[in-house]
């Protein structure tokens, strides 16, 4: 039982280290034996736990993805407005604070490698789903309600990772809490529009 412990405590300090590494000095810079001594174990930890480098950014692409991680609530219909404010909300929030997974996102726009396509498996698996039980609450039918959702979360998504290194997006400085209060209040206009 503590060796499971044991394990669990390990495999988080190598998930944190190198998600610090990705931060410090960037997804391309990052290498197993650095991970390894970030973390204070050896490179054969990783190969163990996680069979690879790659296997080790996938727990950490899965352990920090929103749509995998968000449970999705069946809200109460007086309140499904706010209720998609709100997750629309936590997943600026979400996105924005964690730059090592930015930088991820930015690096998964152009590799199919077998961990990322996994993490879109799950990710569109509960897309999917979100939009099914929302279609069920809007004035438009499910193909509109899968565009515009289509259109909101790859937006977002977009200007997140454009962040880093382009300020300004149509006027927006999307590298200020002001501009992305602005990006929010379309997002609830489109809600506003989409919702009964």
């Amino acid at each position: 039982m503590v060796k499971e412990r044991d394990r669990e405590q390990s495999e988080e300090k190598l998930i944190n280290a190198v998600g610090d590494l990705i931060q410090q000095v960037g997804f391309e810079n990052v290498g197993i034996n650095q991970v390894a001594k970030h973390a204070g174990f050896s490179k054969n930890l990783i190969y163990r736990y996680f069979g690879s480098l790659d296997g080790l950014i996938y727990a950490y692409m899965k352990k920090h993805d929103f749509w995998i991680n968000t449970t999705i609530e069946i809200p109460d219909i007086h309140n499904l407005k706010e209720y998609l404010k709100g997750l629309f909300r936590r997943q600026i929030l979400d996105h924005r604070s964690n730059v090592a997974y930015k930088r991820l996102r930015r690096w998964e726009l152009s590799t199919n490698k077998d961990i990322v396509e996994e993490i879109r498996a799950q990710r569109e698996k509960n897309g999917v789903q979100f939009i099914e039980l929302m279609s069920k609450f809007t004035k438009i039918d499910k193909e509109n309600v899968r565009a515009i959702a289509t259109l909101i979360n790859a937006g977002m998504t977009y200007l997140v990772i454009l962040e880093e290194v382009c300020p300004i997006y149509n006027g927006i400085d999307i590298r200020s809490d002001e501009g992305w209060n602005q990006i929010a209040k379309g997002i609830d206009l489109l809600i506003d529009i989409m919702v009964k």
